[in-house]
């Protein structure tokens, strides 16, 4: 049964994939567009300014990336330091993931998951951002890879993918205060925000232990009303790329170049930041109209991947300032193989650290330096499964690796997610000690977002009383759970 699922689910899906991510978003949000009314070609228009700014944020992030690898590159060379596993980045990871049968297989069943989900309103996000599901078929592939079986992997990749949608509509309200906008449509379930519960016990931490570091926090923003150019968003970038490059003991001539690199990206990512605004209008537009005719005017919520965030330049300040906190814990991190380059720029990282601290700068930096020995052992338990998988589907992605040198990622989303899925495999591979501690740690996962749900909840609330709209469903499980 499940391989005829499988089969079936490539003949469908196969041939939209093969395009890449940005046509896949065009095809799906210009047809889930003209499926709930919105003119043909007013949703063709949403679905082509999606594409353009899925092209845009990604060769920024290149650009980026691009930069700035050299500078930690001479760093490394310059310690005489080497680790055995490469650092490729998130993509070639999404390219052999995208190359397994099984990965369309998880999309059909959590596109059908999401559907089952709103119809019996236990979201009210609808997932339009299917080409991130390979995060999901990641951890689903690592555990049979370790020696669970399909049924389980899917199993497993089906309770993440509900969490990750759970976790949606609780976030929902501060995109709207980060974004200043309470009629944006748009939340995200990429899995980098399943960080969101062990950051929070972080962010209260640094509420009792800490809470006077706060007062020598700066916004850009704000920063940049009271200074001007001092504290813009392309000022910071000059300041990241002279720090990086002078670590890299780079020429003058090149620190310049990282600087100006730096200033440039940071200003385009809030521009291309209301570029996904944008794309989403019609189907905003044409989901409000649907509801207010068919479901009695039920609000949804459309689930994007996470850089419509990217105009925020917290998020790029906190990468860059912990790019070389990074490669300094991954040199005398016990247990790790893996030396950062490629995800040097932590885009994996710093998203969700945006949201649960509200853009508190020095929050980001402290707790994502705490949590980014977890994303290098993730990055290192991978490895071979990531490796393996390369030489099979990707064998050109080895090239200039050494031969017995291994592949993987030191920024992957969803680390948590990659130790569970490693306890699942082992455990159900016949290692009784391995799957006791498997049950032992989805309790304590599950116990952990229980508990940022409700602190979420909280906020949700404050943000009700303050006058602002949230969605009527939220409204209703706040009252729930205070109620309890």
């Amino acid at each position: 049964m499940l391989q005829a699922i499988i089969h079936w689910s490539n003949v469908i899906f196969n041939p939209i994939i093969k395009l890449g991510a940005a046509p896949i978003m065009l095809i799906v949000l210009t047809l889930i567009a003209w499926a709930v009314g919105v003119n043909f070609f007013h949703a063709l228009e949403g679905g082509i300014k999606l594409g353009i700014a899925l092209t845009a944020i990604s060769s920024i992030i290149g650009l980026l990336t691009g930069a700035f690898q050299p500078a930690v590159e001479a760093f490394v060379k310059s310690t005489g330091l080497h680790l055995g596993t490469t650092d490729l980045g998130w993509a070639p990871l999404a390219t052999i993931t995208w190359g397994s049968p099984y990965t369309l297989f998880f999309l059909l069943i959590l596109v059908i998951v999401n559907i089952a989900m709103l119809v019996m309103h236990l979201t009210d996000t609808l997932d339009v951002d299917i080409f991130d599901v390979w995060h999901m078929s990641f951890t689903g592939l690592l555990a049979i890879y370790f020696g669970a079986n399909l049924l389980t992997g899917t199993l497993f990749v089906v309770f993440i993918g509900i969490m990750k949608i759970f976790n949606s509509d609780l976030m929902k309200p501060t995109f709207n205060d980060l974004l200043d906008n309470w009629d944006n449509p748009m939340t995200t379930t990429h899995l980098n925000y399943m960080m969101n519960p062990l950051i929070m016990v972080f962010n209260k931490i640094f509420d009792v232990v800490f809470p006077w570091l706060d007062k020598y926090d700066f916004d850009a923003a704000k920063l940049n009303e009271k200074i001007g150019f001092w504290g813009s968003r392309y000022a910071i970038g000059i300041y990241l790329g002279i720090f990086i490059g002078i670590l890299g003991h780079q020429p003058v001539g090149t620190i310049f170049t990282l600087a100006f690199t730096a200033a440039t990206c940071l200003e385009l990512f809030s521009i291309i930041g209301s570029w996904f605004i944008a794309s989403v209008e019609p189907l905003s537009q044409g989901i409000t109209d649907f509801a207010t005719k068919h479901l009695n005017g039920r609000v949804f919520n459309i689930g994007l991947d996470w850089p419509f965030m990217a105009g925020r330049a917290e998020i790029w300040a906190a990468a860059n300032v912990l790019a070389p906190i990074m490669l300094a814990e991954a040199l005398i991190l016990p247990g790790n193989s893996i030396l950062p380059l490629g995800g040097i720029i932590g885009m994996g990282v710093t998203p969700a650290l945006l949201i649960v601290t509200r853009g508190r700068l020095i929050r980001m930096i402290v707790i994502g330096a705490l949590e980014l020995p977890l994303f290098l052992w993730a990055g290192s338990l991978s490895a071979p499964f990531v490796t393996t998988t390369a030489k099979k589907i990707a064998p050109n992605m080895l090239k200039g690796v050494g031969s017995h040198a291994m592949i993987s990622s030191s920024t992957k989303e969803g680390p948590i997610e990659q130790f569970l899925a490693y306890l699942l495999g082992k455990g159900q591979g016949g290692d009784m000690k391995m799957l006791m501690f498997f049950f032992l740690a989805m309790v304590a996962y599950v116990a952990l977002f229980m508990w940022y749900r409700h602190e979420m909840l909280k906020r949700n609330t404050e943000y009700a009383k303050q006058g602002h709209k949230v969605n009527p469903d939220v409204m209703l499980k706040n009252k729930a759970a205070a109620a309890k």
